[in-house]
């Protein structure tokens, strides 16, 4: 007979990557996940792939790299698919409004809707960065209805008040954002602080 034993269990996040516009969200993400030693766990769809080649120069075998563990979108016996696999949390960036109404109708055709599907069973943080827009009364009523059953629904909107310089500056803002909510603190990106005069 075993006795019961209690095991340390590593950060770990699953991402998701979408067909969707907005790559470089995901890109920048899993490089801010490597360098905090976040155990990641990464699902790239077959027209995430797609996208990616089009909106960046970042080859698949480098984005792959950034993760600590790869799986093919039709794998659905990968460990991910489990609510037994344990993790903190589940992010779809980009999340296309296909994967958005497959999620909300428990419709998992691939790795990335059935683990999402697991995380809000298992009562498991869940981000969908929405890219869409504009946003029809069906797309609305699947954001609302997921945010009823616990998803987090966070469309990557730019802040100004930052006074980006670029590109990189919004994505970053948004990326700390992002991990904001899985208590993972990233400081890459100026804060609200109040209305301050420039001196």
């Amino acid at each position: 007979m075993h006795s019961p034993s209690v095991a340390s269990k590593p950060k770990r996040i699953v991402v998701g990557i979408t067909g969707a516009t907005g790559t470089v969200f995901a890109i920048r993400l899993l490089e801010q996940l490597k360098q905090l030693g976040v155990e990641t766990h990464l699902i790239l769809s077959k027209w995430a792939s797609v996208t990616m080649k089009y909106e960046t120069e970042v080859p698949d075998a480098h984005l792959r790299s950034l993760a600590t563990y790869n799986y093919s979108a039709r794998d659905l016996a990968a460990p991910i698919s489990s609510g037994s696999f344990l993790h903190d949390g589940m992010i779809v960036v980009p999340c296309s409004v296909k994967t958005l109404a497959a999620v909300r109708m428990g419709y998992c055709e691939d790795l990335i809707a059935r683990a999402a599907d697991v995380s809000l069973k298992e009562g498991r943080k869940l981000m969908l960065v929405v890219r869409e827009t504009p946003l029809s009364e069906i797309h609305l009523e699947n954001m609302l209805a997921l945010r009823r059953a616990g998803a987090v629904i966070f469309p990557p909107v730019p802040a100004f008040y930052t006074k980006p310089q670029g590109l990189d500056d919004l994505v970053d803002q948004s990326v700390m954002r992002m991990l904001d909510n899985f208590g993972i603190t990233l400081e890459t990106s100026p804060r609200w602080n109040g209305l301050r005069r420039d001196s």
